[in-house]
C-alpha cells in the first residue's frame, strides 16, 4: 500500500507500520520532543558537522551557560550529542549525522527552504 500526499513522494507501507509500534512510536516522539525545543534545534544547528566546545555553543546561541546546559543535558541523555571531556572542557558534537538530514528535510517540508547545494 502506497499513498500521495500533496506534492510528496511516495511512501514506503513500512511508515505505517509503525502503528503496531508502541516502543518504536514513543522513541521516536520523545526524540523529536528533544530537538524540537527552538534552543536545542539551535544548539544542534550550530554544532552540525563539528564539535564545539560549551563557551564556544553559549557564545554562538547568545544565551546563559546555565540554560545552554540544561538544553545540553537533554540531547546528551537522548544520546542525540556526545560529550568529550578534555581537561576542564567539555565539547559536543551531533551522534548521528541523519539528525542533521533530519532537521534539513523539516525545515525543506516545513518551511519551503531547500538545502543549500
Amino acid at each position: 500500500m502506497e499513498i500521495r500526499g500533496q506534492g510528496a513522494q511516495r511512501q514506503p507501507r513500512d511508515i505505517f507500520e509503525l502503528i503496531g509500534r508502541k516502543e518504536q512510536i514513543e522513541k521516536m516522539a520523545h526524540a523529536m520532543r528533544a530537538i524540537g525545543h527552538p534552543l536545542r534545534l539551535k544548539i544542534l544547528c550550530v554544532l552540525g558537522e563539528h564539535e564545539l566546545s560549551v563557551q564556544d555553543i553559549v557564545e554562538a546561541v547568545g544565551t546563559s551557560q546555565s540554560n545552554v546546559s540544561q538544553h545540553l543535558a537533554i540531547l546528551r541523555e537522548k544520546r542525540i550529542l556526545s560529550p568529550r571531556k578534555n581537561a576542564n572542557h567539555v565539547y559536543y558534537s551531533v551522534s548521528d549525522q541523519r539528525t542533521l538530514h533530519l532537521i534539513a528535510t523539516m525545515r525543506e517540508v516545513l518551511c519551503g527552504s531547500p538545502p543549500r547545494s
